[in-house]
């Protein structure tokens, strides 16, 4: 029986020792004794939480995700103007993945997966997050600020793409600059082209 995970030091001493474990050595070379060994528990403590390593892997991009989707879901509520929000979930982003450079190499390494059943996984995790962006720009179109010409799939690719992209060239950098401080300037990318400022006629 897995034990109970939320609101448990031991659960959270994994997973963050996961993170900093598979970060260094990369997922193939992160033995379950040596995750157990950085967090301080026995071998056997890791299986009470996880069923497996994958487990472990899954778990801390539903919790990264989840964090953000948490937030997003509480903090547009409410938020009429799709600029706003827009700028918010750009923020979020950010400030959960830019506050933490090892998390943000973990995620931005294993979101890629190419083993199917654990992208499949990952897809679960991270289509509540393609549903705000939807949503976001949906409130865009409705308004008649972002151009109706607009394909939801693309755009959506589009608005995470861009954060991705910009994510990864901070986390190879070392993160030696500051992240937030590129939040206004990828906004205004977005914002550019969902307005459909361009020369098509």
């Amino acid at each position: 029986m897995i034990a109970q995970k939320k609101n448990n030091e031991k659960y959270e001493a994994i997973l963050n020792a996961a993170v900093k474990v598979i970060g260094q050595a990369g997922y193939h070379n992160a033995p379950i004794s040596k995750i157990a060994r950085e967090a301080g528990v026995a071998d056997g403590t890791v299986y009470l939480y996880f069923k497996n390593k994958e487990d472990i892997l899954i778990s801390i991009l539903r919790e990264t995700i989840g964090t953000i989707v948490d937030r997003l879901d509480e903090e547009l509520q409410g938020m009429d103007d799709p600029i706003a929000s827009l700028k918010r979930l750009v923020t979020v982003y950010f400030e959960t993945l830019g506050t933490n450079p090892d998390v943000a190499m973990f995620t931005q390494v294993h979101l890629r997966q190419s083993n199917a059943e654990m992208r499949k996984q990952i897809g679960e995790i991270i289509k509540p997050y393609y549903t705000i962006i939807d949503s976001v720009i949906a409130k865009g179109i409705a308004a008649q600020i972002f151009t109706e010409r607009l394909d939801l799939r693309i755009t959506r690719r589009m608005i995470f793409g861009t954060m991705d992209e910009t994510i990864t060239a901070w986390v190879l950098t070392g993160a030696k600059y500051d992240l937030l401080s590129l939040i206004p300037q990828v906004c205004d990318v977005m914002i550019g082209g969902l307005a459909g400022h361009s020369s098509q006629k």
